[in-house]
């Protein structure tokens, strides 16, 4: 398995048990919402993504790593998030898209985490995340926040739901 430099724990292929790293941060650019309900993110993902490219571009920055949501604190009706991109440097200062997004830098933190990739479905990210946790703590690790989803297979129309990757990964404590 090969690591991409700039995203220091994206591999080629998945990681089928959950494994420890030690990373450091990778800078972003993201679209962060507040109390967001859950039932409009995928609002938010299409809005956030339909901006960020073309700012992205207007501004000479390039993407070096899949799409990722970062989560700042437990979702319940509704959550605090970051969406968004890892790419080459860092956004000078927050800009606002045509859509009325504002996108700003950020970055995934750096430290100990915990990492594992689920196959399939959005709609089983729940349970994923479930026997993920209880994984981490079975192995005596603490998880801590925030905690993120990388969307290693970009979603298509054509796209097999039982073929995509999505890597969740924890900050550990």
């Amino acid at each position: 398995m090969t690591q991409n430099a700039s995203s220091p724990y994206y591999l080629a292929e998945p990681y089928t048990e959950v494994t420890v790293l030690e990373v450091p941060p990778v800078t972003t650019v993201v679209q962060a919402v507040t109390d967001s309900p859950m039932a409009s993110m995928a609002e938010v993902f299409d809005s956030t993504f339909s901006a960020l490219f073309p700012a992205l571009g207007a501004h000479g920055l390039q993407p070096v790593g899949p799409a990722f949501s970062l989560h700042t604190r437990m979702p319940s009706d509704t959550v605090d998030m970051e969406v968004g991109l890892p790419v080459d440097r860092p956004l000078a200062e927050p800009v606002t898209a045509g859509t009325g997004i504002t996108l700003a830098s950020s970055e995934l933190p750096g430290g100990r985490i915990a990492i594992v990739s689920h196959l399939g479905a959005y709609d089983g990210l729940g349970d994923a995340w479930g026997a993920f946790m209880q994984a981490v703590a079975e192995a005596g690790h603490q998880p801590a926040l925030p905690f993120w989803e990388i969307y290693v297979t970009e979603p298509s129309p054509d796209q097999d739901p039982a073929a995509m990757r999505t890597d969740l990964v924890t900050l550990l404590a």
